[in-house]
């Protein structure tokens, strides 16, 4: 995985760029995705699983992922679950308003130019999918070009919390496996009902040759790679995205410090082998 120096961030990045929000969508009851253009028709550079640090003005500024595509054409877009002040704000935000923008920052799935013939595992829970978007975008392209078969298996508390409903179906039109599942059933509801764990066996990707993607609840990335690796992954080949208290994104505060990490620059996305040791710390 490449950091943030590496992919080429700008050295201070403590000074926001100006975004309009251009268009925005109410994804759940307390899920909002905006489509963001700078003011001065600057293009972000980015790889898949990298965050920005965005602005509310006047009110505050948080980490949070980046859902589009490196490949994609149009303006950049980022998910937000309302579950604060700032993201509130950020939620609220109309067409039109302006907000601030810092960033690439963190480590990326390490998919962009990686294409494999063995098959690739996203596994995601809840608004865990936003961080994978792009993943998914480059992986189903990607296997257009002949590499390796893309499981997305995805699953949320109730179906009404399932996000990118559309996205799902155009990466299963194009080939991918798309598997969804819910831990409580819902009047309408005929899918699959139980932890997204209970999706692993019978997916059909082969545990000894691939990859596997996972974002979501801490508690729920442990069980997940505590199952795949009793179905017979290599431990060395899961990847999962780590979130803390970020605030600088840069690694000098100190605030998302997860044992030798600085998980603003270190992370999110970390390895199992080094990430199972830490996810038990609580944060600070």
């Amino acid at each position: 995985m490449l950091s943030a120096t590496e992919l080429g961030a700008p050295r201070s990045g403590l000074t926001p760029l100006l975004y309009r929000v251009v268009a925005r969508r109410s994804d759940t009851a307390d899920v909002t995705t905006l489509w963001l253009e700078s003011l001065d028709g600057s293009r972000l550079s980015f790889r898949s699983g990298q965050f920005n640090m965005l602005s509310a003005f006047g009110v505050g500024e948080i980490a949070v992922s980046i859902s589009a595509s490196p490949c994609d054409s149009g303006p950049l877009r980022h998910t937000v679950r309302d579950v604060g002040s700032v993201s509130h704000a950020l939620c609220s935000s109309d067409v039109g308003d302006v907000i601030g923008v810092r960033g690439p920052f963190g480590t990326d799935w390490g998919v962009t130019g990686n294409a494999t013939p063995n098959d690739t595992v996203i596994v995601a829970g809840g608004i865990g999918l936003a961080p994978l978007r792009g993943a998914v975008e480059e992986l189903v392209a990607a296997r257009r070009e002949g590499a390796g078969q893309v499981f997305v298996l995805v699953g949320a508390r109730e179906p009404d919390q399932l996000v990118f409903l559309d996205d799902l179906a155009v990466w299963e039109k194009a080939g991918a496996v798309v598997l969804s599942t819910v831990d409580r059933s819902a009047p309408g509801w005929s899918g699959h009902v139980g932890l997204v764990t209970t999706l692993l066996s019978n997916a059909g990707f082969d545990a000894h040759h691939c990859r596997v993607l996972i974002c979501g609840p801490e508690v729920m990335m442990r069980f997940t790679a505590r199952a795949l690796i009793d179905l017979g992954v290599d431990p060395a080949s899961i990847w999962v995205s780590l979130e803390r208290n970020m605030q600088c994104g840069l690694g000098w505060c100190g605030h998302c410090q997860l044992g030798p990490l600085l998980l603003c620059r270190d992370g999110p996305v970390v390895g199992y082998l080094e990430a199972s040791v830490l996810m038990n710390e609580r944060e600070r």
